[in-house]
């Protein structure tokens, strides 16, 4: 267990299952739950005997983006405490893109914003028939710089530039459509699919599958560098202190319109 609002385990055959575990709030992240995937992934890195790991999200639904009242809250914070939240996002999804072992993601319900980019950076997606995704930091006045690379790969740029410029929703076989899933399963299905997907994977030598994932990332240029890292994160720091994310989270809490929507 890494803390309360991230699970995780390992079984005797190397498979470790690392769960999203804020039902109460759609699994929606925070700093707690950020800290956790860290200490997961710290925790997992140490495990000799580690094979596959298989992200999950507790409840009806995988994740449903950014605790917006915690982003309200990390808005107001001195620029440094800002940016440390951006930087530690940021760090938590290259890690999970470059985790060296075979990662599989098995999706539910919502998967909104961040919970995208967690899809994106994962070697394999399942779907269910009831999972529905969109990118939809724009509406909040917010950007989704930090996870628009691990996107782009899974979903190519002409798709992204749709999706993250429009918000719109759309539904698993339009997920499996565009490359952001790999399969989609019948609702309540998830456990009997991603059970093929890691025996396929255990049959295969550790080190050679180590080895072919990041080849297939250097191969393509996906590997995110220091510099970049750094760009990405001052955006996404940059984007939650000005006028529009105040605006855009206002009306969220109010359950209106912003103030930029026509008339």
């Amino acid at each position: 267990m890494a803390n309360d609002t991230v699970l995780w385990e390992i079984d005797r055959r190397g498979v470790a299952s690392v769960t999203l575990n804020r039902p109460q709030v759609n699994n929606a992240y925070n700093g707690d739950l950020i800290e956790g995937l860290h200490a997961a992934m710290d925790a997992l890195g140490r495990e000799a005997g580690l094979r596959l790991v298989v992200l999950r999200g507790n409840g009806k639904h995988f994740q449903a983006g950014a605790d917006l009242a915690w982003i309200s809250g990390v808005a107001k914070q001195p620029p440094a405490e800002n940016e440390r939240a951006s930087r530690l996002t940021a760090e938590a999804i290259r890690r999970l893109d470059t985790c060296p072992v075979p990662t599989l993601a098995l999706v539910q319900g919502g998967c909104f914003g961040g919970g995208t980019g967690i899809a994106a950076a994962c070697d394999v997606v399942v779907a269910s028939e009831d999972a529905i995704f969109s990118i939809a930091e724009t509406r909040w006045g917010l950007m989704a710089g930090i996870i628009l690379p691990q996107l782009c790969r899974a979903m190519g740029v002409r798709q992204v530039r749709r999706y993250a410029l429009t918000g719109e929703r759309f539904g698993a076989q339009e997920a499996r459509r565009l490359g952001l899933a790999h399969e989609v399963c019948p609702t309540g299905g998830l456990e009997a699919a991603g059970a093929g997907i890691i025996e396929a994977v255990l049959m295969n030598a550790p080190g050679a599958t180590t080895a072919t994932k990041l080849r297939t990332l250097a191969a393509a240029r996906a590997f995110i560098d220091d510099g970049e890292l750094r760009d990405l994160i001052d955006e996404h720091a940059r984007a939650r202190q000005q006028p529009e994310a105040s605006e855009g989270l206002a009306s969220f809490r109010e359950k209106r319109k912003p103030s930029w929507y026509p008339g």
